[in-house]
């Protein structure tokens, strides 16, 4: 399975906390229009179908992403 860059998972992942919580905060259309678009391309990202497990798999790989940074940091 390919596996989307650390970058972008970390971006959509800030970017879906965002707007999470200005949804939480205000009832906007077009704000739910944008949190479901990131959502879905979380899901696609990851290989997931739901947003839990999207959120889980992302927050998975970045940390495995980080770890073999530090490695190959520690190897230098």
């Amino acid at each position: 399975m390919l596996m989307a860059h650390p970058t972008v998972l970390a971006d959509l992942l800030e970017q879906y906390e965002i707007l999470r919580t200005r949804h939480d905060q205000e009832d906007n259309a077009q704000l739910l229009h944008r949190l479901n678009d990131v959502s879905y391309t979380l899901c696609v990202a990851t290989g997931t179908r739901d947003i839990g497990a999207a959120l889980t798999v992302a927050r998975r790989q970045l940390l495995g992403a980080r770890s073999e940074s530090q490695a190959v940091g520690a190897d230098a």
